[in-house]
């Protein structure tokens, strides 16, 4: 067994250095497209995105009490409050929700 997870990390770390290295090899010319441009900027927000929301809505076992932290994370952000302001917000609102 030892073998297959020797060979498991070494695709793992060809495939991390692959995705890496391709594009600084591949864009070698400043982008002056708009749209590559937005959609570069834009890639981290919608990973970061996608790997968050789910662990958001499965994180407190029930969906009721996450969707209620959801939401006031999601006003305060809009009002432009401070990170520890929202996050802390949010934690203390499911918890009161999750005493009820």
């Amino acid at each position: 067994m030892r073998a297959e997870v020797l060979l498991y990390v070494l695709v793992m770390a060809l495939t991390t250095y692959l995705v890496r290295m391709l594009p600084t090899t591949l864009f070698r010319k400043k982008i002056k497209s708009r749209f590559a441009k937005s959609f570069f900027y834009y890639i981290p927000y919608a990973v970061l995105s996608a790997m968050t929301f789910p662990a958001i809505l499965y994180s407190t076992g029930s969906l009721l009490t996450a969707t209620v932290g959801l939401a006031v994370a999601l006003v305060l952000a809009l009002f432009k409050r401070s990170l520890i302001e929202v996050s802390l917000a949010a934690c203390f609102v499911v918890f009161l929700v999750g005493l009820i």
